[in-house]
């Protein structure tokens, strides 16, 4: 038999996607920025590297404040200096780089996991980041990324690896940047929390720059693929699957597709990102719908099966009443699962294209 919403919302199932929506210790929730009018960022035959040594040479890159760009390379190519760059850690030796004045930049590295100090709690980090924010709006950013209740008084050192991860996150986006910039984000997080990752990637608003080797996730997120070799970067004009032929087999990238073929598989990613992003919205309002309509009917039942304890609203209707109360909210439940499963059929068409 087919599977419904309220089968999932009393038993979840066991799909990542599924735990990502419905286990609240998963949460990632990106803050959306205020709107930049393009470029935000304009590299014009930029340097950059360190002490007197550039590393990285003749950069021409525009960033628009929508897009999602993956920085691939091998190890040890400067993809780690080109985030610096854009991160405005890192000034260019050479060139041009134009930043729009009020841009704010998130930039995640596991640096950041690792100096989190042990003995304070997530609560306390927040509370000293965001100076001056009342405490509701320090728990509302912390609640965004699953710290809430006893979490957010929970010593960092006894967090697991993935929950210091998401506490770097949600550090670096409580001013709700117009950039994200994430260097190898995904490196303590188990399969469910990636999936929520990717979810919280389609969801935010802004722009996204990726340094990563989850292939999964660059496929799900990135619209714009940039090469750093050869002590440049450059728009890659193939797919994931040419550049893992260029690093594994040496197989030039001109044997990927042609730029105009490119440029439509990255306008066709980007409708399938739209699409998947809708639709999942779609489903978490639907659940939220299902969640409320089923407490409304348990309260039916219990008000049918113990007078004395029902809820006041309920606690005045006769029997036929609340009988007849409980198949309205029945016919409700059952128009809201079908639409439920042609949502859910819908998003597995788009993630299989």
């Amino acid at each position: 038999s087919r599977t419904t919403a309220s089968d999932h919302y009393r038993h979840p199932r066991s799909a990542a996607s599924w735990r990502a929506y419905n286990d609240p210790t998963l949460s990632f929730g990106f803050p959306n920025p205020s709107e930049l009018r393009p470029p935000l960022i304009t590299l014009d035959m930029a340097s950059v590297g360190y002490s007197e040594t550039p590393i990285l040479k003749r950069l021409n890159l525009r960033l628009d404040p929508d897009d999602r760009i993956a920085l691939l390379g091998r190890n040890g190519n400067g993809k780690t200096t080109l985030a610096r760059l854009l991160a405005a850690q890192l000034a260019p030796m050479a060139g041009e780089m134009n930043a729009t004045g009020k841009m704010k930049v998130g930039y995640f590295t596991q640096y950041q996991v690792e100096e989190l100090d042990t003995e304070d709690t997530p609560l306390d980090h927040m509370t000293h980041m965001m100076k001056g924010a009342t405490p509701a709006a320090v728990r509302a950013q912390l609640g965004r990324f699953g710290f809430s209740g006893d979490k957010a008084t929970t010593k960092v050192g006894k967090l697991s690896g993935g929950e210091r991860a998401r506490l770097a996150l949600a550090l670096i986006t409580r001013d709700a940047p117009h950039l994200l910039i994430l260097d190898e984000p995904t490196n303590h997080l188990d399969v469910d929390a990636r999936e929520a990752l990717v979810q919280a990637l389609n969801d935010y608003a802004g722009a996204v720059v990726l340094v990563s080797h989850d292939r999964h996730m660059l496929e799900l997120t990135a619209d714009r693929l940039v090469l750093v070799d050869e002590g440049t970067a450059r728009e890659f004009d193939g797919s994931l699957d040419d550049y893992i032929a260029l690093i594994l087999k040496g197989d030039p990238a001109k044997a990927g597709a042609s730029k105009a073929d490119r440029k439509a598989e990255k306008k066709a990613a980007a409708e399938i990102r739209d699409r998947d992003a809708a639709l999942r919205k779609t489903i978490r309002d639907l659940e939220d719908e299902t969640a409320r309509h089923m407490k409304e009917r348990n309260a039916i039942e219990r008000a049918m099966a113990d007078p004395a304890g029902a809820e006041p609203r309920f606690s005045r209707m006769t029997m036929g009443d609340l009988n007849k109360r409980r198949a309205e909210v029945q016919v409700k439940l059952d128009a809201v699962e079908a639409k439920w499963v042609e949502a859910s059929e819908a998003l597995e068409t788009v993630a299989a294209a």
